[in-house]
């Protein structure tokens, strides 16, 4: 996997009649230890989240319930990656432009990182960001 680009994960898929299980496990299936993790649920119809890139931080998304659009931003184009199954995730590695959109009614995404929480990690102008490409 080239840490450099964004990139769908697919997690192992246990099937069972009395309900399905998947998983992730830190530089296995996660590209890298896991620090932090954190969840966005109740979004309001038509909000966004996110709308900033990281200087350090690598991440990866996944739709545990319902559905919603991640849009990046390499400083050049943007491109558009849909998850709406908990067996699929997108890793964002760090100085990726990212919003996420369109989120479903009763949309759960839970984020996983490699650092923990920091605020001089965050870049939040978009015209910071190009300008550091």
């Amino acid at each position: 996997m080239d840490k450099k680009r964004v990139t769908y994960l697919n997690f192992p898929k246990i099937l069972d009649e009395r309900g399905n299980l998947s998983f992730f496990e830190s530089n296995k299936l996660i590209p890298f230890e896991i620090k932090r993790v954190y969840w966005i649920y109740d979004v309001p119809g038509g909000e966004q989240r996110g709308g900033h890139a990281f200087k350090s931080q690598n991440e990866v998304i996944i739709a545990l319930s319902g559905s919603f659009d991640i849009v990046v931003n390499n400083g050049v184009s943007n491109e558009k990656y849909s998850l709406n199954r908990s067996y699929n995730g997108l890793y964002v590695p760090s100085k990726t432009w990212r919003h996420l959109e369109n989120f479903s009614t009763n949309s759960l995404a839970l984020i996983v990182t490699d650092t923990l929480y920091d605020e001089e990690d965050y870049i939040r102008s978009n015209t910071t960001f190009t300008a550091q490409l």
